[in-house]
């Protein structure tokens, strides 16, 4: 190989697996579902408890209380939601097997039609469609991508997003929780409500340097969308003020 090519490629490889690698799958979206989730409803619960009661003891039970059940149902339904769409692959592939089956010419057409709407035609769409079409499993890979745009799922990540959801959903429902356990109720209110925004504008602007858009953006509107959220539990707890006893 040509010396100046080898240090090309190799120049290329670099920037493919280390500057500017892909983002393969991984559990950022579970982590983001789980955390925003607990914050956000840990956050309206507590202040709508502070508001309604001024009591600490009841607003740190209610918090904690939240936080668990809130974290097992997340991770059940990231648990059973994985279970499902793994379940709907599975249905929509054995399905497109029976139709290569009993109807072929339909489902040959289908792949013409694919792949003539993406520009190929003439002998060149004649060898896409022969080649896709001469192998069962090629053929149903291809309309489960193409036609129905669903890709595989692994039962086994049923477990990890389960994990993951509920591990982070424990985490994110306790920021707003801590300060009632050191400060004052008024003040803890006002505490949780910036501690959370601010891990909301974290996540947020995370989300986007792993993934597309600007970071500050990202963070801006899950913290605003967050926080607004939140102060809907607040007003329930205002408008139901328990009265003070005298």
């Amino acid at each position: 190989m040509d010396p100046l090519l080898h240090d090309q490629l190799i120049n290329e490889v670099l920037h493919h697996t280390q500057t500017d690698p892909h983002k393969r799958a991984s559990g950022l979206s579970d982590f983001i579902l789980g955390a925003q989730d607990g914050l956000v409803n840990v956050l309206g619960v507590v202040l709508g408890i502070a508001a309604a009661t001024n009591d600490v003891r009841v607003v740190l039970v209610a918090g904690l209380a939240t936080t668990f059940a809130e974290s097992i149902s997340m991770g059940a339904v990231a648990f059973t939601t994985t279970l499902a769409d793994a379940d709907l692959y599975q249905s929509e592939r054995e399905r497109e097997y029976r139709h290569i089956i009993e109807t072929p010419h339909l489902e040959i057409k289908e792949i013409r039609d694919i792949y003539a709407s993406k520009g190929f035609k003439g002998e060149l769409l004649d060898h896409i469609v022969e080649t896709i079409t001469a192998n069962q499993d090629v053929w149903v890979a291809v309309m489960m991508a193409e036609e129905h745009q669903l890709a595989p799922v692994d039962r086994k990540t049923a477990f990890r997003a389960a994990w993951i959801v509920g591990i982070s959903a424990v985490i994110g429902s306790l920021v707003p929780v801590v300060p009632f356990l050191f400060l004052s109720v008024a003040t803890s209110m006002w505490m949780s409500v910036i501690v959370t925004a601010l891990v909301l504008f974290l996540i947020g602007a995370y989300k986007a340097r792993m993934t597309v858009g600007k970071p500050m953006r990202s963070g801006l509107e899950m913290m605003f969308i967050g926080t607004l959220s939140a102060m809907a539990g607040y007003l329930v707890g205002v408008l139901l003020k328990v009265p003070t006893v005298p």
